[in-house]
């Protein structure tokens, strides 16, 4: 998995924001220009680079082209995290210990 380019499609927010209109039902570009504030040639980019991290598939329906979520790089990203979960897991336990202390 390419990680790298994983990590470079999500942190932009107009192309988290697409994956979550997407993550509802599948999509045209029309339908997600007026969900957004972009411009069609915007949110085309947005999901070519989607697409090339293979966060999204396209398909076409008649005249359009539809597009839809494909989560499987978000599974493999989410394994890739589990290692250091036990880092945010240890912190939150430390902060529920504390919070259990502090109560009256």
């Amino acid at each position: 998995m390419n990680t790298d380019k994983l990590f470079e499609a999500l942190s932009e927010p107009n192309r988290r924001s697409i994956l979550e209109y997407l993550r509802a039902r599948d999509r045209s570009v029309g339908e997600l220009v007026e969900l957004s504030s972009l411009s069609q040639p915007g949110v085309s980019k947005h999901l070519r680079i989607l697409r090339e991290a293979g966060l999204v598939t396209v398909r076409s329906d008649a005249q359009k082209r539809m597009y839809s979520l494909n989560a499987k790089p978000l599974e493999q990203l989410d394994d890739w995290l589990g290692p250091y979960r036990r880092f945010w897991s240890d912190k939150l336990d430390d902060l529920e210990r504390f919070l259990d202390e502090e109560e009256p």
